[in-house]
């Protein structure tokens, strides 16, 4: 069982407890195939054979991934769990405190041992890196946004950042092995997860197996443009509806994002994806998770301050492709390998050529 103690799971079923205190699991539990609510670890089985599995989907001939919240036996899946919708807070200070304490306590749960944070600058990897005395990483091309913010918000901490300059030649070499990994071929996945594997591949030749990330808070905490504006990407009409759109996401995520890093060869640590954190988050408001002025995961910020400086809580970022500048310079690469913008989604032509 990745991720928790088989008597834990089992308890957790038996209570119908979608969140029993961990950081997500995945695996075998008497003859069924079961994981999480929101699927934090990856798990799949043959798609002839249900009772063939890994969590590895390079090792089955046709690997069929596992739903979150199911259990998988030969019979068929039957769901364990739903995502609650619990009462909103409805004082901010109680809202504050309650992201602060599910935060702290989730960073004191994890050893530091062969521990590397990738650091991207923002709030989100910036509150992980404040709780551990250990490597901070991150990866992009010269003069991109994340390195320079990065830097920054390093020396605002008073902490030093291991800079992953990549180059053309980076991208060419991790891309087959990307897409191999996480079974996709599509611009937007290998597009962010090169730059994880990339930070992940050094911190391991560095001599870390670990690797603590920031991810979930955008998807917990209202991070979107399209959550804050409820606008035509979501069905939902409410800031609050449309951050559950997204969190029901987050398995998808998280598959190629685990993956991803594994194939570097570092076990992702997700301390804002903890059971204490994900209950907490989901009785946020909307107006506790975008401000009326418009600040995005404000509820999320407000407790940062307690962890790291202000002028870093109030940081906004740019998703990684683009913070990293890859999505900018894998478009390079597709176009001088012949594979022009006129073409229909010309940078998964080029991806599939080079994984081919």
């Amino acid at each position: 069982m990745q991720g928790a103690d088989p008597d834990l799971v089992r308890r957790a079923i038996e209570s119908n407890d979608p969140f029993p205190g961990t950081r997500g699991f995945a695996g075998e539990l008497d003859g069924a195939l079961v994981r999480d609510v929101l699927g934090r670890y990856p798990l799949f089985s043959a798609t002839d054979d249900p009772t063939t599995w890994s969590d590895d989907p390079c090792e089955l001939d046709d690997p069929n991934p596992i739903p979150a919240g199911v259990a998988r036996t030969k019979d068929g899946d039957e769901r364990l769990w739903h995502l609650p919708d619990p009462s909103p807070f409805e004082d901010e200070e109680e809202a504050i405190s309650a992201v602060e304490g599910a935060i702290r306590a989730s960073l004191e749960e994890i050893s530091s041992d062969g521990l590397a944070v990738a650091f991207s600058g923002g709030v989100d990897s910036a509150v992980v890196a404040s709780a551990f005395d250990c490597p901070l990483y991150v990866a992009g091309f010269p003069d991109s946004h994340d390195v320079e913010a990065a830097k920054t918000a390093a020396e605002r901490m008073n902490r030093d950042v291991r800079v992953v300059e990549l180059t053309h030649e980076d991208i060419e070499r991790a891309v087959p092995t990307v897409a191999r990994a996480i079974g996709r071929t599509n611009a937007m996945d290998i597009q962010i997860a090169l730059p994880l594997y990339l930070t992940g591949e050094r911190a391991r030749r560095d001599g870390y197996d670990r690797l603590a990330v920031g991810q979930g808070a955008d998807e917990l905490f209202g991070g979107y443009e399209k959550v804050a504006r409820a606008d035509h990407r979501v069905e939902a009409e409410t800031v609050r509806g449309a951050a559950r759109e997204t969190i029901r996401t987050l398995p998808e995520q998280l598959t190629r994002d685990v993956l991803t890093l594994r194939a570097a060869g570092v076990e992702p640590i997700a301390p804002l994806l903890s059971d204490h954190v994900v209950r907490t988050a989901l009785r946020l408001p909307g107006n506790m998770l975008v401000s009326a002025d418009g600040v995005r995961k404000w509820a999320l910020r407000e407790s940062a301050r307690s962890f790291v400086p202000d002028e870093v809580a109030a940081r906004d970022k740019k998703a990684v492709q683009y913070g990293s500048l890859v999505a900018r310079e894998l478009d390079r690469l597709a176009r001088q390998a012949g594979y022009k913008r006129r073409m229909d989604d010309h940078v998964t032509k080029y991806i599939r050529s080079r994984f081919e």
